[in-house]
């Protein structure tokens, strides 16, 4: 298993999440490859982790899902992946004690690479399809709750995340969900306190 650190948008290192390439064997039969191992998984993040439910989720080609995340006591850490199709693949950090608070950062996803992206609590998560069909799969190391739910604006100008497709051709404009085009800003957030 290989890893990298995560780079912001502004090119600040972001201290906690990582992608993540497993070893892949090839051979005349095709290939195989752990995509996870408990005990390397912790070792690589340097921590102990017990993932609790598995989530997957195809989406189809414009639709954009987030930017979700989860309140203490129930902040979820996702390990996530793209096993069919491909996904630009969004993380915001929200700790608010963070020096790369308010930044964002990127990683594509798809069924080729097979690589991983761990995003540890504290962060806000999100992905759009840029296939007909996408299928992502994610771990999380806490049930989802409606109650601690919360969501940030995609679109928010103070993020100014470049999302890859276009939004000015109904061929190629974003899809999102209601809760999802009418979630609050950073700055509404800010208001709110619902940060880490």
């Amino acid at each position: 298993m290989e890893y990298s650190v995560v780079n912001s948008n502004k090119g600040n290192l972001i201290k906690g999440p990582l992608i993540i390439k497993p070893k892949i064997f090839f051979d005349n039969r095709g290939y195989f490859y752990e995509s996870w191992n408990h005990l390397e998984f912790n070792k690589t993040i340097s921590r102990k982790i017990h993932f609790v439910q598995d989530n997957h989720s195809l989406t189809k080609y414009g639709v954009l899902r987030g930017l979700h995340y989860q309140l203490e006591p129930k902040a979820q850490a996702k390990l996530v992946r793209c096993t069919r199709g491909e996904v630009f693949d969004v993380l915001v950090d929200l700790r608010k004690d963070s020096d790369t608070y308010g930044e964002w950062s990127s990683v594509i996803l798809n069924e080729k690479n097979r690589i991983q992206f761990w995003i540890p609590e504290g962060f806000v998560h999100g992905f759009i399809s840029l296939k007909a069909i996408s299928e992502v799969q994610y771990k999380t190391n806490e049930y989802w709750d409606k109650d601690y739910e919360r969501s940030l604006f995609w679109k928010d100008p103070d993020l100014n995340i470049n999302w890859p497709v276009a939004d000015n051709n109904e061929r190629y404009k974003i899809k999102t969900s209601h809760k999802d085009s009418v979630a609050p800003t950073l700055k509404e957030i800010e208001k709110f306190g619902d940060l880490f």
